[in-house]
This record gives structure tokens, C-alpha cells and sequence, in this order.
């Protein structure tokens, strides 16, 4: 079992430009390869866990998703930076899927097929669903990164906030153990 990173991606790693598909639009967030490299440094591995309910509002395709989302796997490894696989939901909220975020069913197909030891992994994203999911998930904690973060609802138990992935990164490696 291994230890690792859960990422957000729209809001976490890229600027989240609305339903964010397009590869004109893709722009790294600051702090995003620095704080990568410096989890992978110290032993963790990285996976992507993104909603993607555009594709079930018809905004996009699933093609137009794997573009981007190539384009920025790509884009990471340029600098160093591996993502050992990367998970998404499609479905509308409405759908009530078992996949979508504050729902764990990424984080438990990644406990799956990539052998996650959830019980010493980590989750940044921008909202409170990503730090509900990770705690349903019985991740060690997660952190919420941006300015204010994409919602001002209250963090579950072991949430925190962080200015940016960079900001996260170090939260993450300053835990004991």
C-alpha cells in the first residue's frame, strides 16, 4: 500500500475558467509544480480525482476531456512531476452516482487499482466536497487551497486551508509520521 496525494484539479492545479476543457484555456496555478515535487520528494505518490459534470450537462465530451487532461499530464511531466493515474466523474450532481465528490468512490478506486493506503493519504482541492469526500473516504486529512476557497462553508474534521498547492504541500509534510 502506498502513500498519496489526492488532487483536485479545476482550482487546484489549473485556473478553473468554468467547466474548464478547452487547451487554450489551461493555466498552472502558482505553487502547483514546486508543491508537487516537493510530495513526490518525500514519498508520495499523486493521483488526479476530478468532477467533470460538464460532460454531463453537454458543455463537453469526454474526448475534449482527455485532451486537456493529457495536455496537462504532459505539462507536469515537462517539469519532473509523475501522476500515477487520473479519475473523474462525469455525471451531473443530480445523478447521485457514487463517483462524484463529496462522494469517495474515486478515492476508492484508487485504493483499488493503485493500492492507496487511504489511512496515510492526502487530498487537496478548492472545495468543501473535496474535504468531504476525503474524510468519508477515511483519508488521514485534506487541505483547500485558494485565496478564500471556492465556498466559505465550514471544513469537516481534518480540513484545513492553505493559500495554494505550495502552501498545502508543506501543511501535508509537516505532519508527524
Amino acid at each position: 500500500m502506498a502513500r498519496f496525494v489526492f488532487l483536485d484539479r479545476d482550482g487546484t492545479l489549473v485556473r478553473d475558467s468554468g467547466y474548464t476543457h478547452r487547451i487554450r484555456d489551461y493555466e498552472l496555478l502558482p505553487g502547483v509544480v514546486s508543491g508537487l515535487r516537493a510530495l513526490r520528494t518525500a514519498g508520495y505518490r499523486l493521483a488526479i480525482v476530478t468532477n467533470q459534470s460538464g460532460i454531463g450537462r453537454g458543455f463537453f465530451d469526454e474526448p475534449a476531456y482527455h485532451a486537456f487532461q493529457q495536455h496537462l499530464l504532459a505539462d507536469l511531466k515537462k517539469y519532473g512531476v509523475a501522476i500515477a493515474a487520473s479519475f473523474f466523474c462525469p455525471h451531473r450532481p443530480e445523478a447521485g452516482c457514487a463517483c462524484r465528490k463529496p462522494r469517495p468512490g474515486m478515492l476508492q478506486r484508487a485504493q483499488k487499482s493503485l493500492g492507496a493506503e487511504l489511512a496515510e493519504s492526502f487530498l487537496i482541492g478548492d472545495r468543501t466536497s473535496d474535504a468531504e469526500a476525503a474524510l468519508a473516504a477515511g483519508c488521514r486529512g485534506s487541505v483547500i487551497v485558494g485565496p478564500a476557497a471556492a465556498d466559505d462553508a465550514p471544513l469537516p474534521a481534518r480540513a484545513v486551508r492553505a493559500s495554494d498547492l505550495k502552501a498545502a504541500a508543506a501543511h501535508i509534510l509537516a505532519q508527524p509520521g
